[in-house]
Order: structure tokens, then C-alpha cells, then sequence
């Protein structure tokens, strides 16, 4: 505001050198009476960004009463700022209209002087000079309006991006974490299960004798050692930065006779089998397939009750498991949060398979089917 007033109090000044200085048309009237219309329009230059249109209309009057005294050169030219500031601080449309209003008049100026001085040469002058102050203005105005606009726009567009750049950051952190998770879960669920269950089993019960003991506590230390191990696998990957590591330490879908014969170790009776001709499939349907069982068999360890049923079946363009196991109804040996059916749930949509988990005549029944030929997604 001090910036603008010290503008407009300069123009004030120069204005009235201007005035002293003779640069005026002489109509034999006093000198201080062209005082007036250029304060109307400095006045204009002090509103100029608050209120363009009032600034406009100060200029208008400030130039109209210098015409009808002088004019003079000083008041022209502030003028000129107050059709300046009008187009570039006011309205779209009133720079559009101010455009036309202008060149009409340039036009009209050397019109009417060329019919009273009856001279061809004078109104073109004349309408040059009238174009100069009235249409420059305006159109100056216009093209630093566009600029300042398209830089805007500019602006914005760059922060949306930056705001979308933000949301794909967020989300893949999410996708991340929610990956990290299952695979926390999927690996020490399964043997902090099979550890309880068997703690708990040999702290129940009073008539165990010493060779059953010690084969408990063998599988709890294999269970507590395969959990620090697959816990120290994920670890590495993490802090790997390469591709090959992934390759030797994934869990694959060939090893799930390891799975069995863990659940049994746990105490589980287990039927296994696998039908059709065992072979390579994707990284990612291996992976899947392994956490799984390893899920199902959790869930059958926690939940149900011996036999369990296990079906790993290959087809030529997809892989179907299937894990049956009893119910034990209210009595379950651990309490589970769910997270399991969520975590095989995700899995099988990450490969675009179907999943189906729930109660099966007086049982319960995981069963997934996995593509060997994965979709694209891009």
C-alpha cells in the first residue's frame, strides 16, 4: 500500500512539473485549473489493484475534465495507466470491451479531426497518437493478463500433480506395509501356532511320558528355529537390492510337503496328495500357493481337528488347493483375529484367481484357484 501511494503522490508530482512546464494546450484558462483532473487521475493509480473499475472511472473523469481545459501531457499519460490497470485488474470481459471502446475512439478522434481541420495528413497523426494512449494500454494489459493467467494455470496444473505424485507415494507405502504384513503373518503364524499348541499340550497334560515330552519340545526348537530363519529370509530381502535373492529364499508351492509334514509334527493328522503333473509355475502363483496352505494349515492347527485334507491339483492353465479339515466347534485351541482369510483372500486377487473359505457339511473348507497365465495389468 506505501508503494502504491508513493506511485501515485509521484505521479502527482511529475504531472504538475509537467503542468509548470508549459507541456499543455494554451486555451488561455489558468494554469491551476488542470490541478483538478490530475488528481482525479492519480487518485485512479492509488485504487488501481483494490478497485480497477473505480480507478477506470476516476481516469474518465480526470481526462474528460482535462480535454475540456487542456489538455495536458502529464494527466494523458497517468491516464494511461488507469486504462492499464482497469484491464489488467478488472474483469475479463471489461478488458474485451475496453479493447473495442478504445479503438472506436482512436478511430473517432482522427475522424473528427480530419472533418474540422479538413486535412488528411492531421487526423492520421491524430489517430495514432489517440491509438497509442488509448489501445496500448489495453492491449499490453491483455497480453500480461494472459501471462500471468497461463502461469497460474501452470502453477496449479504442477501442484495437482504434486498432489497426485503424493497419493501414488501414499499408496504404495500402504500396498508395502499391507504386503509386509501378510508375509509376517504368513510366515510366524504357522510356527508360533504349532509352538502354543504344543506348550500348551505338554503343560496340560500330566501323563506324558519323558520320550513324548522331548519330542514336543524337538518340534517346538524346529518350529522356534524355522520362524527366526524365514524371520532373518524376510530381513535380508529387505535390506537386498537386487532380484536374486529372492529367487533362492522364496517358499514355493513344490515344498508343501514340508507344510505337511510340519502340521504333523504339530500333532495333526494330514491326508496329502497331489494330482496332475507337478511343474514350473510363476513367481508370484508359487508364492501364493505356498502361504496358502501354510494359512489353511494354520487355521486347521488352531481351529479344526484331525484328518486334515490337503489337494494341490495342476491343470493346464491354473492350480487348484484345496484344505478340508473337521470343526471343533466353540473349543478352538487359539484364538484367531481373521487376518489369515484376509491375507489368502488378497493373495489370491493379486494373481486374479478365486478364493472361496467356509463351513463344508461339519467341517471347513479353504479352496483357491490360481491361473498359471497371469493377466496383464498395465
Amino acid at each position: 500500500m506505501k508503494r502504491v501511494a508513493l506511485g501515485a503522490g509521484l505521479a502527482f508530482a511529475i504531472g504538475l512539473v509537467l503542468i509548470a512546464g508549459g507541456a499543455h494546450f494554451q486555451r488561455g484558462l489558468p494554469e491551476w485549473w488542470m490541478v483538478g483532473p490530475l488528481a482525479l487521475t492519480c487518485a485512479g493509480v492509488l485504487v488501481r489493484r483494490r478497485a480497477p473499475l473505480l480507478a477506470l472511472g476516476l481516469g474518465v473523469a480526470g481526462i474528460v475534465g482535462d480535454v475540456a481545459v487542456g489538455p495536458s501531457l502529464g494527466t494523458v499519460l497517468i491516464f494511461t495507466d488507469n486504462l492499464y490497470a482497469a484491464a489488467l485488474y478488472g474483469p475479463a470481459r471489461l478488458a474485451r470491451w475496453l479493447l473495442g471502446v478504445c479503438a472506436v475512439l482512436a478511430v473517432a478522434v482522427g475522424a473528427v479531426t480530419g472533418f474540422v481541420e479538413g486535412d488528411w495528413l492531421l487526423p492520421a497523426v491524430m489517430g495514432i497518437q489517440a491509438g497509442l494512449v488509448l489501445v496500448t494500454p489495453v492491449t499490453t494489459a491483455m497480453v500480461v493478463r494472459e501471462q500471468r493467467d497461463r502461469a497460474a494455470a501452470e502453477r496449479e496444473r504442477a501442484e495437482q500433480v504434486a498432489h497426485l505424485a503424493e497419493l501414488d507415494r501414499q499408496a504404495a507405502v500402504a500396498a508395502e506395509r499391507t504386503r509386509m504384513a501378510r508375509e509376517l503373518h504368513d510366515m510366524i503364524a504357522n510356527h508360533f501356532s504349532a509352538i502354543a499348541i504344543q506348550s500348551t499340550a505338554a503343560l496340560s497334560r500330566k501323563d506324558l511320558d519323558r520320550a513324548t515330552v522331548r519330542k514336543i519340545m524337538e518340534s517346538v526348537r524346529e518350529n522356534s528355529l524355522k520362524g527366526m530363519a524365514e524371520m532373518r529370509s524376510m530381513i535380508g530381502l529387505l535390506r537386498h537390492e537386487g532380484d536374486d535373492a529372492d529367487e533362492v529364499t522364496r517358499p514355493r508351492l513344490a515344498d508343501a510337503e514340508s507344510l505337511v509334514d510340519r502340521a504333523e509334527r504339530a500333532g495333526m493328522e494330514v491326508e496329502f496328495r497331489v494330482e496332475g503333473e507337478p511343474r514350473e509355475v510363476p513367481a508370484a502363483v508359487d508364492l501364493a500357493g505356498y502361504r496358502i496352505l501354510q494359512e489353511a494349515l494354520t487355521n486347521a492347527l488352531k481351529h479344526g481337528d484331525s484328518p486334515v485334507e490337503v489337494v494341490v491339483s495342476y491343470h493346464p492353465e491354473q492350480v487348484t488347493l484345496t484344505v478340508a479339515n473337521p470343526l471343533q466347534g466353540s473349543d478352538a485351541r487359539l484364538p484367531g483375529a481373521g487376518a489369515g482369510l484376509i491375507g489368502m483372500r488378497e493373495r489370491v486377487s493379486l494373481v486374479e484367481g478365486s478364493f472361496e473359505a467356509g463351513p463344508r457339511g461339519d467341517g471347513w473348507r479353504v479352496a483357491a484357484v490360481l491361473p498359471v497365465v497371469l493377466g496383464d495389468k498395465s
